[in-house]
């Protein structure tokens, strides 16, 4: 893949001035071995004192504090990437984990932990059934292969979901979706999520975003957009990328910010105001990727 910029603005508007709280930012890339970051800036309006620290799942999360008012909040978040994943990789997952049911190591069980426990309640098992309807009883050497089993419940959630955009925040419970039979990539991801982890796997959201030059992909907004998606550990293989919404794995357009628990803690933006509630008038958001034609700066 190219060098890629990507500029994420967010604009908050309001009729007068407001004072603004603490405001928790997520837009910094993360860095592994596949996404090298090059450069990442952040600049705010009104000004800010800005700190930065990890959270518990080693996301870079920037805190903001305003010390004058304004009728105007903006937050211009630009970075210069590259990433290095396969289109159609191969996953060396281990002999003893290649068809489901498995066991993990007591050690795989406990680093897991609560990414092996479906976020959103499900007490009549309907999250859990439907995970369920895709495990085949027998199969050659028994059980369920694996990977195939996972890629047919990220199927399953485009094939019988219908793909909508909401502008709205918050995220519909899985058991929601299914009832609704529509969401959003963050929708998708959470279903898919609460899904696996019904059926024992360790999960986890990833927010960030998406990159389609070709324009052809769900969840998109001209050639790049936010995105949302998810991962599940598989021993051997380590942390698989699926994309519900585009029935994809592998992640080779896929640019993470956040990973987390739960989708909730992996919002690029969030903060509060004191003043009158009716005096907001508006959010923006614009997210453009685009490949860089100029050599890649030093490392960030």
């Amino acid at each position: 893949m190219p060098v890629l910029t990507i500029h994420h603005q967010t604009i908050y508007r309001y009729r007068v001035p407001m004072a603004f709280g603490l405001h928790r930012l997520m837009l910094r890339p993360r860095e592994s071995r596949a996404l090298r970051l090059y450069e990442h800036t952040l600049s705010i309006a009104p000004a800010a004192v800005v700190t930065w620290a990890q959270d518990v799942a080693g996301n870079s999360v920037a805190t903001a504090s305003f010390s004058e008012p304004s009728d105007t909040l903006a937050i211009d978040s630009t970075a210069t990437l590259s990433l290095d994943v396969d289109r159609w990789p191969v996953f060396d997952i281990a002999a003893s984990a290649q068809r489901f049911p498995f066991l993990l190591s007591q050690d795989e069980m406990t680093d897991l932990g609560a990414l092996r426990l479906q976020a959103y309640l499900d007490s009549a098992g309907r999250v859990r059934d439907w995970a369920r309807g895709f495990v085949a009883s027998t199969g050659p050497g028994g059980g369920t292969d694996t990977l195939s089993l996972l890629k047919d419940i990220s199927d399953g959630v485009a094939a019988q979901i219908a793909y909508e955009t909401r502008e709205d925040e918050g995220t519909q419970s899985p058991e929601e979706t299914l009832a609704r039979r529509s969401g959003s990539c963050r929708d998708f991801a959470a279903l898919f999520v609460d899904a696996v982890r019904s059926l024992g796997f360790g999960a986890r959201i990833v927010s960030g975003y998406l990159y389609d030059p070709d324009l052809d992909r769900r969840g998109s907004a001209g050639a790049g957009s936010t995105h949302a998606w998810a991962e599940v550990y598989v021993p051997g293989a380590g942390w698989i990328t699926f994309d519900p919404t585009n029935r994809s794995v592998g992640g080779f357009n896929l640019i993470p910010v956040a990973m987390a628990r739960h989708i909730s803690q992996t919002m690029p933006v969030s903060g509060s105001f004191s003043g009158d509630a009716g005096a907001f008038l508006g959010l923006e958001v614009t997210v453009t990727v685009t490949a860089a034609e100029d050599e890649p700066p030093g490392t960030a």
